[in-house]
Protein backbone atom coordinates (compact mmCIF):
# COMPACT_ATOMS: atom_id res chain seq x y z
CA UNK A 1 0.00 0.00 0.00
CA UNK A 2 1.47 3.30 -1.05
CA UNK A 3 2.78 5.40 2.14
CA UNK A 4 0.58 8.84 2.78
CA UNK A 5 4.04 11.11 1.81
CA UNK A 6 4.51 9.27 -1.16
CA UNK A 7 1.17 9.81 -2.41
CA UNK A 8 1.92 13.58 -1.68
CA UNK A 9 4.96 14.01 -3.34
CA UNK A 10 3.43 12.01 -6.86
CA UNK A 11 0.45 14.34 -6.41
CA UNK A 12 2.82 17.72 -6.35
CA UNK A 13 5.00 16.29 -8.94
CA UNK A 14 1.70 15.70 -11.36
CA UNK A 15 0.01 19.17 -10.55
CA UNK A 16 3.69 20.80 -11.38
CA UNK A 17 3.28 18.63 -14.52
CA UNK A 18 -0.24 19.44 -15.76
CA UNK A 19 0.21 23.66 -14.30
CA UNK A 20 0.34 26.13 -16.64
CA UNK A 21 1.14 29.81 -16.13
CA UNK A 22 -1.41 31.94 -14.49
CA UNK A 23 -2.87 34.13 -17.28
CA UNK A 24 -2.89 37.68 -15.42
CA UNK A 25 0.54 37.13 -13.42
CA UNK A 26 2.29 34.51 -15.12
CA UNK A 27 3.08 31.96 -11.67
CA UNK A 28 3.03 28.30 -12.36
CA UNK A 29 -1.54 27.63 -11.75
CA UNK A 30 -3.48 24.46 -11.90
CA UNK A 31 -6.02 26.33 -14.27
CA UNK A 32 -6.10 29.72 -16.47
CA UNK A 33 -6.21 31.51 -13.35
CA UNK A 34 -4.12 31.22 -10.16
CA UNK A 35 -6.24 31.37 -6.62
CA UNK A 36 -4.93 34.86 -5.95
CA UNK A 37 -5.89 36.61 -9.14
CA UNK A 38 -9.02 34.69 -9.02
CA UNK A 39 -9.60 36.24 -5.52
CA UNK A 40 -8.74 39.59 -7.38
CA UNK A 41 -11.53 39.51 -10.01
CA UNK A 42 -14.16 42.10 -9.96
CA UNK A 43 -17.35 39.38 -9.49
CA UNK A 44 -20.70 41.02 -9.43
CA UNK A 45 -22.35 41.20 -6.00
CA UNK A 46 -24.18 44.35 -5.24
CA UNK A 47 -27.93 44.49 -7.03
CA UNK A 48 -27.71 46.63 -10.05
CA UNK A 49 -30.57 47.71 -12.24
CA UNK A 50 -32.87 44.21 -12.58
CA UNK A 51 -32.97 46.21 -16.42
CA UNK A 52 -30.05 47.50 -17.50
CA UNK A 53 -27.47 46.24 -14.91
CA UNK A 54 -25.86 50.08 -13.84
CA UNK A 55 -24.83 49.80 -10.19
CA UNK A 56 -26.50 52.44 -7.67
CA UNK A 57 -30.20 51.68 -7.67
CA UNK A 58 -30.02 48.80 -4.81
CA UNK A 59 -31.99 46.28 -7.31
CA UNK A 60 -34.65 49.06 -8.83
CA UNK A 61 -35.39 50.49 -11.82
CA UNK A 62 -32.76 52.95 -12.46
CA UNK A 63 -33.37 56.80 -13.53
CA UNK A 64 -32.31 56.41 -16.87
CA UNK A 65 -34.09 53.43 -17.28
CA UNK A 66 -37.28 54.65 -16.07
CA UNK A 67 -37.10 57.78 -18.21
CA UNK A 68 -35.90 56.15 -21.20
CA UNK A 69 -36.37 51.86 -21.05
CA UNK A 70 -33.63 50.28 -23.12
CA UNK A 71 -35.37 47.93 -26.02
CA UNK A 72 -34.09 44.73 -23.99
CA UNK A 73 -36.04 43.75 -20.72
CA UNK A 74 -33.20 42.08 -18.23
CA UNK A 75 -29.67 42.28 -17.86
CA UNK A 76 -27.35 39.61 -16.50
CA UNK A 77 -23.70 39.88 -15.92
CA UNK A 78 -21.01 38.59 -13.98
CA UNK A 79 -17.80 40.96 -13.57
CA UNK A 80 -17.41 44.22 -13.31
CA UNK A 81 -15.63 46.04 -16.30
CA UNK A 82 -12.49 46.54 -14.41
CA UNK A 83 -8.85 45.51 -14.16
CA UNK A 84 -7.81 42.73 -14.10
CA UNK A 85 -11.29 41.17 -16.39
CA UNK A 86 -10.28 43.83 -18.49
CA UNK A 87 -7.09 42.29 -19.33
CA UNK A 88 -8.40 38.75 -20.12
CA UNK A 89 -11.38 39.88 -21.95
CA UNK A 90 -9.14 42.40 -24.05
CA UNK A 91 -6.42 39.13 -24.67
CA UNK A 92 -9.43 37.05 -25.53
CA UNK A 93 -11.17 39.35 -28.10
CA UNK A 94 -8.02 41.27 -29.48
CA UNK A 95 -5.41 38.52 -29.15
CA UNK A 96 -7.18 35.53 -29.50
CA UNK A 97 -6.94 33.90 -26.55
CA UNK A 98 -9.91 31.55 -26.79
CA UNK A 99 -8.41 28.96 -23.98
CA UNK A 100 -10.46 31.61 -22.02
CA UNK A 101 -13.90 30.22 -23.59
CA UNK A 102 -14.50 28.28 -20.99
CA UNK A 103 -13.87 30.24 -18.07
CA UNK A 104 -16.12 33.15 -18.77
CA UNK A 105 -18.76 31.11 -20.12
CA UNK A 106 -18.98 29.28 -16.38
CA UNK A 107 -18.29 32.79 -14.66
CA UNK A 108 -21.53 33.93 -16.93
CA UNK A 109 -23.56 30.63 -16.56
CA UNK A 110 -23.46 30.61 -12.97
CA UNK A 111 -25.08 34.58 -12.65
CA UNK A 112 -27.36 33.37 -15.23
CA UNK A 113 -28.73 30.78 -13.18
CA UNK A 114 -28.92 32.43 -9.72
CA UNK A 115 -30.66 35.07 -11.72
CA UNK A 116 -33.44 32.70 -12.91
CA UNK A 117 -33.49 31.12 -9.44
CA UNK A 118 -34.28 34.78 -8.05
CA UNK A 119 -36.43 35.88 -10.88
CA UNK A 120 -39.82 34.95 -12.39
CA UNK A 121 -38.57 35.68 -16.18
CA UNK A 122 -38.94 32.33 -17.73
CA UNK A 123 -36.14 30.64 -19.47
CA UNK A 124 -35.07 32.26 -23.36
CA UNK A 125 -36.14 29.88 -26.27
CA UNK A 126 -33.36 31.11 -28.04
CA UNK A 127 -30.14 32.58 -27.31
CA UNK A 128 -27.84 34.77 -30.12
CA UNK A 129 -25.11 36.57 -30.02
CA UNK A 130 -24.32 40.08 -30.87
CA UNK A 131 -23.53 40.10 -34.76
CA UNK A 132 -20.30 42.10 -36.03
CA UNK A 133 -19.57 44.01 -39.27
CA UNK A 134 -18.66 42.06 -41.91
CA UNK A 135 -15.07 44.17 -42.00
CA UNK A 136 -14.48 43.51 -38.51
CA UNK A 137 -15.18 40.01 -38.76
CA UNK A 138 -12.57 39.62 -41.03
CA UNK A 139 -10.21 41.03 -39.28
CA UNK A 140 -10.66 39.56 -36.42
CA UNK A 141 -11.01 36.02 -37.93
CA UNK A 142 -14.44 35.24 -35.11
CA UNK A 143 -16.72 36.31 -32.98
CA UNK A 144 -16.01 36.22 -29.23
CA UNK A 145 -19.89 36.59 -28.62
CA UNK A 146 -20.89 33.63 -30.98
CA UNK A 147 -18.17 31.38 -29.02
CA UNK A 148 -19.98 32.38 -25.96
CA UNK A 149 -23.33 32.27 -26.79
CA UNK A 150 -22.62 28.67 -28.89
CA UNK A 151 -21.62 27.05 -25.59
CA UNK A 152 -24.32 28.91 -23.48
CA UNK A 153 -26.26 27.01 -25.56
CA UNK A 154 -24.97 23.52 -24.91
CA UNK A 155 -24.35 24.43 -21.55
CA UNK A 156 -28.19 25.13 -20.87
CA UNK A 157 -29.59 22.88 -23.93
CA UNK A 158 -31.10 26.09 -25.76
CA UNK A 159 -31.33 26.48 -29.13
CA UNK A 160 -28.72 28.71 -30.89
CA UNK A 161 -28.86 30.92 -33.82
CA UNK A 162 -26.32 32.87 -35.34
CA UNK A 163 -27.39 33.82 -38.69
CA UNK A 164 -30.97 35.13 -37.82
CA UNK A 165 -29.64 38.98 -36.70
CA UNK A 166 -27.13 40.97 -38.76
CA UNK A 167 -25.02 44.21 -38.06
CA UNK A 168 -25.77 46.00 -41.58
CA UNK A 169 -24.06 48.77 -41.23
CA UNK A 170 -20.58 49.44 -40.24
CA UNK A 171 -20.33 52.00 -37.40
CA UNK A 172 -17.58 53.99 -35.53
CA UNK A 173 -15.75 52.73 -32.40
CA UNK A 174 -18.43 53.23 -29.51
CA UNK A 175 -15.58 54.07 -26.75
CA UNK A 176 -14.99 57.69 -26.12
CA UNK A 177 -18.46 58.35 -27.33
CA UNK A 178 -21.51 59.76 -24.87
CA UNK A 179 -24.55 58.46 -24.02
CA UNK A 180 -26.05 60.25 -26.55
CA UNK A 181 -23.18 59.92 -29.67
CA UNK A 182 -23.86 55.60 -28.97
CA UNK A 183 -27.15 55.95 -29.40
CA UNK A 184 -26.79 57.67 -32.59
CA UNK A 185 -23.65 56.01 -33.88
CA UNK A 186 -25.51 52.10 -33.68
CA UNK A 187 -28.94 53.91 -34.37
CA UNK A 188 -30.63 51.16 -38.06
CA UNK A 189 -27.18 49.29 -37.54
CA UNK A 190 -29.20 45.58 -36.97
CA UNK A 191 -31.58 43.78 -38.75
CA UNK A 192 -32.94 40.27 -38.59
CA UNK A 193 -33.56 38.06 -41.57
CA UNK A 194 -36.80 36.05 -41.49
CA UNK A 195 -35.52 33.61 -43.41
CA UNK A 196 -33.13 32.65 -41.22
CA UNK A 197 -35.26 32.49 -38.05
CA UNK A 198 -38.98 32.97 -37.16
CA UNK A 199 -38.67 35.37 -34.03
CA UNK A 200 -42.83 35.43 -33.61
CA UNK A 201 -43.34 35.51 -29.82
CA UNK A 202 -40.01 34.22 -28.69
CA UNK A 203 -37.71 35.20 -25.67
CA UNK A 204 -33.93 35.65 -26.77
CA UNK A 205 -30.93 35.77 -24.85
CA UNK A 206 -28.73 38.06 -26.37
CA UNK A 207 -24.69 37.21 -25.49
CA UNK A 208 -22.05 39.92 -25.65
CA UNK A 209 -18.37 39.82 -23.82
CA UNK A 210 -18.91 43.93 -22.46
CA UNK A 211 -21.63 46.07 -21.82
CA UNK A 212 -21.14 49.45 -21.49
CA UNK A 213 -24.24 51.64 -21.88
CA UNK A 214 -26.12 49.45 -23.47
CA UNK A 215 -26.83 51.63 -26.10
CA UNK A 216 -25.35 48.89 -29.15
CA UNK A 217 -27.37 45.79 -27.30
CA UNK A 218 -30.16 47.85 -26.96
CA UNK A 219 -30.53 48.87 -30.92
CA UNK A 220 -29.86 45.03 -31.39
CA UNK A 221 -33.37 43.92 -28.99
CA UNK A 222 -34.83 46.93 -30.76
CA UNK A 223 -34.07 45.00 -34.25
CA UNK A 224 -35.48 41.16 -32.78
CA UNK A 225 -38.93 43.35 -31.09
CA UNK A 226 -39.59 44.68 -34.62
CA UNK A 227 -38.84 41.23 -36.32
CA UNK A 228 -41.57 39.67 -33.80
CA UNK A 229 -39.55 38.39 -30.17
CA UNK A 230 -41.13 39.07 -27.12
CA UNK A 231 -38.52 39.51 -24.93
CA UNK A 232 -35.14 39.95 -24.74
CA UNK A 233 -32.48 39.91 -22.19
CA UNK A 234 -29.01 40.91 -22.01
CA UNK A 235 -26.11 38.66 -21.17
CA UNK A 236 -22.88 40.16 -20.72
CA UNK A 237 -19.43 38.69 -19.32
CA UNK A 238 -19.03 42.00 -17.80
CA UNK A 239 -20.77 45.16 -17.20
CA UNK A 240 -18.78 48.59 -17.18
CA UNK A 241 -20.65 50.40 -14.44
CA UNK A 242 -20.78 54.41 -14.53
CA UNK A 243 -22.22 54.98 -11.26
CA UNK A 244 -20.28 53.13 -8.46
Amino acid sequence: MTSFPLMSAATGAMARMFSQDCQLCGVAANGLICVDCTRDLPFRTEPGCPCCGESGSAGQLCGACLAVPPYFDATVSAFRYEFPLDRLLQAYKFRANLALTSMLVDALAAEVERHWADSISALPDLIMPMPLAARRLAERGFNQSALLGRALAERFNLRFAAGALARVRDTRPQAGLKRAERQQNVKNAFACDPGQQDLTGLRIALVDDVMTTGATMSEAARALKKAGASAVDAWAVARALQHR
